[in-house]
């Protein structure tokens, strides 16, 4: 229960889905947790039990120089920052073919899941270096390996989060920071729920459970991948794909 006490976590995405489960995860290991997201009011509802080891911060995370300044206001705060999980995504329009997705859209998911991710870890990093150690968490797609059909914008930035884990898994495997991206297939979040139908199953039909995945089990495994017990595995990018995945 204490596996993450007086460690230092900043949680991107942390009002809904998968970055709401890790959030409560790492609270429930001990952790004191920087809460990261637009909507500031979920957030407050659903960490009210933990005002005293919970910061919350509404924040557009594709705003560079604000999330800069977030991080050193952490780090005057905290002195340290241990963890790091990069949570907030978008799917943009979905269930379209590649000669129809307007620049627009994927200027948008770029810049929502591949920028986000690059400007908190950037941040964070010489923050870790000075302390030799971290742990960077960015939670991609298991269609960013295959890439989904009708999906060009959300796969394409995905793909990118996971070779920028790849990258900065050895860059820093020397300074005590490990870098790991983690690909979940189909997860039962809010972002899923809003999907067409007919996009889901496309992605459930290839999953050999034939199900969802579940919040629970997304959490578990992040918090593996950011705790001290998983300190010679970087660069690598986690499968949870209930048998999607097998290579």
């Amino acid at each position: 229960m204490d596996e993450f006490n007086k460690q230092v976590a900043i949680v991107t995405g942390a009002a809904s889905g998968i970055g709401l489960a890790i959030a409560h995860k790492l609270l429930t290991g001990g952790a004191q947790v920087v809460l990261l997201d637009m909507n500031q009011e979920r957030m407050q509802e659903e960490f009210a039990l933990y005002k005293e080891r919970v910061q919350i911060i509404s924040i557009d995370v594709t705003d560079q120089a604000r999330v800069e300044a977030v991080i050193e206001e952490v780090v005057a705060k905290f002195v340290r920052v241990d963890i790091l999980v990069n949570c907030v995504g978008i799917t943009g329009i979905t269930n379209i073919s590649s000669h129809e997705v307007s620049s627009d859209d994927l200027h948008k998911v770029f810049e929502t899941n591949f920028m986000s991710s690059f400007y908190t870890s950037r941040a964070v990093l010489p923050h870790m270096i000075s302390r030799n150690y971290g742990r960077i968490l960015h939670i991609a797609s298991i269609s960013g390996k295959e890439g989904n059909a009708g999906m060009l914008a959300y796969s394409a930035s995905k793909a990118a989060v996971i070779c920028m884990a790849k990258v900065q898994g050895k860059e820093y495997a020397e300074r005590g920071i490990t870098v790991n991206a983690l690909a979940p297939a189909v997860i039962q979040t809010p972002l899923v729920d809003m999907m067409p139908p007919q996009q889901v199953k496309y992605m459930t039909d290839k999953i050999p459970m034939k199900r969802c995945g579940t919040l629970e089990e997304a959490a578990n495994m992040a918090a593996y991948i950011v705790s001290r017990s998983n300190s010679f595995t970087t660069g690598f990018t986690f499968d949870l794909s209930g048998g999607r995945a097998t290579y």
